[in-house]
């Protein structure tokens, strides 16, 4: 298949959708990002790669260091992690108040703020004081890059000004579902959200994703292929917060988005892929990079459906 053709394709047909949308201005240092960028990477199982835009130009993961964490805590915590967060879609906004009270305090999925903090103070409790390296020291080790790192501008912008994660993880404090301290859990969940990536390392980053767990390149195990199955899967289920269904039926693909406007997104046994657009939709996923991905689908007919 001609990647490159379809990638062409696609940049030709997004283009009057780069005046739409909206920067997460709400987080102070991304209020200024260029709206109008567009860039898209594909991975293969083999390490080839085909790419549209500046691919080596970093920006914010957000949500999407999600993946990553979810992953960590799966393989330390196995089944048990449930006890403290669900697997379920959660029908809200990512950073609902109102559903986490009405449920005791525990998160629908991993993927929402507040299942991703709870994610986080499981990882302090394994790990310490060295629970943000080790989730740093991971994405490293996946991306096969030891040069990422966090942004510390963005980092500082979202702990002077995230009171609605402040009041989510006092909330869970309340109800016995956080066991760290809190400042101590809601720095270091700040700071893997501020980790900063292209798209051609994170696509690389989500290449064991589309291969059972383990890494194509290096051979590495890094969950088993069941594990893997279950991020997967919610990935596809809970991926794009309230618009995940949304996403599944339009793109049919696993994705993670974060309002830093990058979304990945894995096909089984072939390849990942990154996009990477900083205007955001309603529900803070990037407008152009679902359009994108799904334009990919619908022309390569590529999708797990």
């Amino acid at each position: 298949m001609n990647y490159n053709l379809v990638l062409e394709e696609i940049q030709k047909e997004i283009q009057p959708l780069l005046k739409v949308g909206k920067v997460a201005d709400y987080i102070p240092a991304l209020k200024n990002v260029k709206k109008e960028q567009f860039v898209m990477c594909l991975h293969l199982l083999d390490g080839t790669t085909y790419t549209i835009g500046n691919v080596e130009n970093k920006f914010s993961i957000q949500s999407i260091s999600k993946v990553f964490t979810f992953t960590k805590a799966l393989e330390i915590y196995g089944k048990e992690l449930y006890k403290n967060v669900g697997h379920e879609p959660s029908g809200n906004a990512f950073n609902s108040l109102v559903q986490l009270e009405h449920e005791n305090g525990i998160p629908r999925n991993p993927f929402i703020n507040a299942g991703a903090i709870v994610i986080t103070d499981l990882l302090r409790s394994a790990y310490k004081n060295n629970s943000f390296d080790k989730i740093l020291d991971f994405i490293q080790e996946i991306a096969d890059n030891k040069n990422i790192s966090y942004d510390k501008e963005v980092y500082c912008s979202e702990l002077e000004s995230g009171y609605r994660n402040f009041a989510l993880i006092n909330m869970m404090k309340s109800f016995n579902n956080i066991s760290n301290n809190v400042d101590d859990v809601i720095e270091t969940y700040f700071k893997h959200c501020s980790i900063s990536m292209s798209t051609r390392e994170l696509s690389r980053a989500m290449l064991f994703l589309a291969n059972q767990g383990t890494d194509p390149l290096t051979k590495k195990v890094f969950v088993s292929s069941s594990k893997a199955k279950r991020i997967n899967a919610l990935m596809l289920t809970c991926g794009h917060y309230d618009a995940s269904g949304d996403f599944a039926f339009h793109v049919g693909l696993p994705g993670k988005s974060g309002v830093g406007g990058g979304i990945v997104a894995i096909i089984p046994n072939l390849m990942s892929i990154c996009v990477y657009s900083p205007g955001l939709n309603a529900q803070g996923n990037s407008l152009v990079g679902t359009k994108a991905l799904e334009l990919f689908t619908s022309k390569t007919g590529l999708s797990i459906f």
